[in-house]
Formats: C-alpha cells, sequence, structure tokens
C-alpha cells in the first residue's frame, strides 16, 4: 500500500471515531432500547412502528378515534412493547400520551424540529420506522411534561391568559368608541377598566349625559381634578359608537367573569397539592419589594398568591425578579421539582419548550 492510501486510511478511520463518539454513524450502534415502538401523529391517522420480529406487520395505521386508541394500545401491549416514540405535533399527541401512560407503556415525546436535522426520508411509512430506528438506538431526547396534576393547572392557567387576551382587545374596542365621540376620559384617568372609568361607563350606558354628574363618580385617589374630567366627558353622543360601548362593555365584564372562574378552579387545584413548608411553623419571610402587585393580595376567599407559591416551592419565588407575577405560571409550566434541571442552561433550553 503506497504512502498516499496509508495516509488516506487513517484519516478516513480517525473521521469514522469521531461520527461514532458524535453518534452519527448509525451502523455500529448498540441498541439501548429493545422494545421500543414508534408513532408517526396526524390528525386523522397514527402510523406505528414495530421492532422487527415483534409481528406480521412491522408498521400499521390505525384511526385516531378512541376505540382505534385502545386497539393500538393494547397491540402494542401484546407485542411486548415498553417505550414508544412519538412527535409533538400540535395536540394531537395528547389522547395517545394519556392512554400509553394509562397503560404503564413509557411515552417519548419528541420536539419535532429535532427531527428535520436528522437525515431520513419523509413519508409516513418510513418516518414512524425512522423514528422508531433512532430511539431504539437512543439518538431521541425526550421533552419535558410535568406529571397530571401540573399539566391540568397548566390548562387553566392557560385558558386564563387567552381570556385576559381577549379582554383586552375589548378594552381597546372602548376606547375606540369614546374616541369616536370625542370623550377623552381615557387619557384623564390612567386605567378605563378600574373603579372610575367602569362607573363612569355604566353611567353612560345607563343614560346619564350630564358631564358634572358623571364627573361626580370621581373615586378619591383619581389625580386628575373634577374639571378636567367633567371636561373629558362633554361629547357627541352619537348612537352607533354608544351601541359599539355598549356591547364591548358586556363582552369585557363577561371575560371578567370567566376569568374570576378560572381563578376559583386554580385556587381549588392549589389546594390540592402537600404544601412543602407550613408557613405557621416556617413564617413566610418578609417582602422586601416595596410595590406588591394587585396579584399577590388576598381575594374574598382570603387566597393570596405570595403565601400559595411559597407553600409550593419551600422558598419566596415572588421576591425573584420578574417572577412576582409569573410564579403561578412558572409552577404550571414546570412544576415545582427544580432538581430535574441541574443546570440553569437546562432550565433555559427546556422550560420554555414544555409541549402543550
Amino acid at each position: 500500500m503506497s504512502q498516499s492510501h496509508k495516509k488516506a486510511s487513517k484519516k478516513k478511520n480517525r473521521s469514522r471515531r469521531r461520527k461514532q463518539k458524535r453518534g452519527l454513524c448509525f451502523g455500529d450502534r448498540p441498541l439501548l432500547e429493545t422494545n421500543a415502538a414508534a408513532i408517526d401523529v396526524g390528525a386523522r391517522e397514527l402510523w406505528v412502528a414495530l421492532p422487527p420480529g415483534r409481528d406480521e406487520q412491522t408498521v400499521r395505521v390505525f384511526d385516531t378515534f378512541t376505540d382505534d386508541l385502545q386497539q393500538l394500545v393494547q397491540w402494542l401491549i401484546q407485542c411486548g412493547i415498553t417505550t414508544v416514540a412519538m412527535e409533538s405535533t400540535g395536540v394531537y399527541w395528547i389522547p395517545i400520551y394519556e392512554l400509553l401512560e394509562l397503560n404503564g407503556i413509557k411515552a417519548c415525546l419528541v420536539n419535532s424540529r429535532h427531527m428535520k436535522n436528522v437525515p431520513g426520508r419523509r413519508t409516513d411509512w418510513h418516518e414512524c420506522q425512522w423514528l422508531q430506528y433512532l430511539h431504539s438506538v437512543g439518538l431521541l431526547r425526550s421533552a419535558f411534561r410535568p406529571p397530571e396534576q401540573i399539566c391540568a393547572m397548566r390548562a387553566i392557567m392557560r385558558q386564563r391568559g387567552q381570556l385576559v387576551q381577549m379582554a383586552c382587545q375589548h378594552v381597546q374596542h372602548m376606547h375606540k368608541a369614546l374616541t369616536q365621540m370625542n370623550l377623552q376620559i381615557h387619557h384623564v384617568i390612567d386605567d378605563i377598566t378600574g373603579l372610575t372609568g367602569l362607573a363612569i361607563v355604566d353611567a353612560i350606558l345607563g343614560g346619564q349625559r350630564d358631564a358634572a354628574e358623571l364627573a361626580k363618580l370621581r373615586h378619591f385617589r383619581i389625580k386628575a381634578d373634577p374639571e378636567t374630567i367633567r371636561k373629558s366627558l362633554v361629547g357627541t353622543w352619537r348612537q352607533e359608537h354608544l351601541f359599539t360601548l355598549k356591547q364591548s362593555r358586556e363582552m369585557y365584564g363577561s371575560f371578567q367573569r370567566q376569568i374570576a372562574e378560572c381563578d376559583q378552579e386554580i385556587q381549588r387545584l392549589l389546594q390540592a397539592f402537600e404544601a412543602k413548608v407550613d408557613p405557621e411553623v416556617k413564617p413566610l419571610p418578609p417582602d422586601r419589594k416595596k410595590k406588591r402587585r394587585r396579584s399577590n393580595r388576598d381575594t374574598e376567599s382570603g387566597f393570596n398568591l405570595r403565601t400559595e407559591m411559597y407553600k409550593m416551592f419551600g422558598v419566596d419565588v415572588t421576591q425573584i425578579p420578574g417572577l412576582e407575577s409569573l410564579s403561578v405560571s412558572l409552577f404550571t409550566e414546570i412544576g415545582r421539582d427544580l432538581l430535574r434541571f441541574p443546570r440553569a442552561t437546562m432550565f433555559c433550553v427546556l422550560a420554555p419548550a414544555v409541549p402543550g
């Protein structure tokens, strides 16, 4: 063998060893999960791939109806499958994921963005087989999914967030209707949805047109003087804008009632968790922040956000800068077992990618 051929052979071997270290050479990789299957999740069909030799049909297609999903799970159990990989496609994976967990099969939820960087054919038939092979050789990383109780709270919390966004849209519609009537009250007071703002809007919708009488509804904490408020409440009172203002006000009130129902459900679910610390035995540390947001105040039912989060985490997470109003979101998205994130970098990478 010539010297040039020897150098080329050594270079090829070095390249092969580097690929093996990086996990790019699949042919020589041992099977880490011998009982691994894979599911290519779709809206109407599920393509399931088994390891060779488990069944006459290593790839089968199932509909997404509940009866078909149960048949799928029973088939996996009969074939000795203990773990299943699937892509996190929208929310279509949730029913089969829950059924797999219920029957004791470990579900490995894979971020679909990670699959784009892996070579392979993209048809449904070959996709599930490729996914099964990657899972069997240990090349797939399961996405983080909190326990079932946390997922239940997360669903309510995300619903609440959507309601808040829709309520904000109707606040903007109220601003628009007031501006079209040249009522400048929303530029004089800070919040049209506060005590003074809603009281004035409700009085306008009730038929009151006297600016002086409307100005008397001013709360004593409003910085603007009564005369400025009176001048801001002189408008054109066009009927079409009053109609849109009425509808926007009613929709805003409806969303606020639904948000309150979400708060009650979140409170009920929170109370079902076992507290890590008893505030009576280990009192809550003093609040180092001078200003406390309204979300931390006691409600009529006695629910206090800061106290509840202290009981859940065992520490006062509301004292962390930026987490005062997000502590419930932190709890509902990742749970309270922060030891699942050994390093801060893992928390920053995995926590925002929590699947639905």
